[in-house]
């Protein structure tokens, strides 16, 4: 078996960013390592969301929604542990469990009704469910409103994992990281995947071989959405804060973003979009150039805008079309 130049390429980033802990000690500043960290962690929705997108034809509006959920199970149970002493609800593996189920069930919730429908009707029934949920989260003033919840406390993981320690919860969101490439690369590669494929290519032919894509997609979108709820669970871990706004349509548009940036339906574009999504704005926005009085940094979207279009214009597949690509087998 030949180890191909994009092979050499994906994993000098994974070892790169195995070292960043060590790289942030080295210069000093352990700002970087909770930057990766949020990188990781919205790679790991992205990822999830591109199962959708890039290989099931699905643009899903609403899939913050599972983030914000599995975000607000570590936020609740934090906040009656730390003002009601209720130890049980801080437990690491109840929140955890809280979150893939809660998330899981949502999912299927939308996906069973959003699934009936194509095209427009669909994207517009996933941002309906996303912004019900948004607003629902607004009203509840217990957890805080829309101003959101500070965490005091983070999950305890029973002494296995100290979220407490940055570098420990940096490896954990690491390791999450590897472990969802490769449940996406087998997920794509099996049987399943080959039917959720040929279903975005032709779902008529499927049909007519004795598939049913609704079961399939609808499995696809219970997949992702529990994904994403992980990833909701390490973010509320990290920032230590979650708020309605981590609902909000627009943060499932950030996704959809990272994912035509990095290369719909490849395994790592998710992961390139992130980075770049991520960097470019903490790039841009410290811009220290001022122009009328006005900071140009503070107006980062108007660089970015231009430059995702340039990509979406001459670059095919994103930042993979960019990459060393695989050979064809003759």
């Amino acid at each position: 078996m030949t180890i191909s130049s994009r092979h050499i390429l994906n994993t000098a980033l994974l070892v790169f960013l195995g070292l960043i802990p060590f790289i942030t000690d080295w210069m000093g500043d352990s700002f970087y390592t909770g930057l990766v960290a949020r990188i990781l962690i919205l790679a790991i929705a992205a990822l999830s969301l591109n199962l959708l997108i890039g290989y099931g034809g699905m643009v899903s509006f609403g899939h913050a929604a599972y983030i914000g959920v599995g975000a607000y199970c570590v936020g609740i149970g934090a906040f009656h542990a730390f003002e009601d002493g209720i130890d049980w609800m801080l437990n690491g593996y109840v929140q955890l469990s809280a979150a893939l189920l809660g998330s899981a069930l949502i999912a299927l919730i939308i996906g069973a009704i959003s699934l009936r429908t194509r095209g427009v009707y669909f994207i517009m029934i996933t941002m309906a469910f996303s912004q019900m949920l948004y607003f629902s989260a607004v009203g509840v003033e217990t957890y805080g409103a829309d101003d959101g919840l500070t965490i005091y406390l983070r999950s305890d993981m029973l002494g296995l994992i100290d979220l407490n320690d940055e570098k420990s919860l940096y490896y954990l969101i690491f390791a999450s990281l590897l472990v969802v490439l490769y449940l996406m690369h087998r997920l794509v590669e099996s049987p399943f995947g080959n039917v959720i494929r040929g279903t975005r290519s032709n779902e008529a032919r499927m049909r007519a071989i004795g598939f049913s894509p609704y079961k399939y997609r609808l499995t696809a979108f219970v997949i992702a959405g529990t994904i994403a709820g992980y990833a909701g669970f390490l973010m509320a871990n990290l920032n230590d804060f979650v708020s309605p706004d981590m609902m909000h349509w627009t943060r499932s548009g950030d996704l959809i973003i990272m994912i035509v940036l990095g290369g719909m339906a490849s395994l790592f574009g998710p992961l390139y979009g992130a980075l770049a999504f991520l960097m470019l704005e903490e790039l841009l926005s410290s811009i220290p150039l001022t122009i009328g009085g006005l900071h140009v940094g503070e107006y980062w979207q108007l660089i970015f805008g231009p430059l995702l279009i340039l990509i979406v214009l001459f670059a095919r597949n994103g930042i993979d079309s960019f990459l060393p690509q695989p050979r064809k087998s003759s």
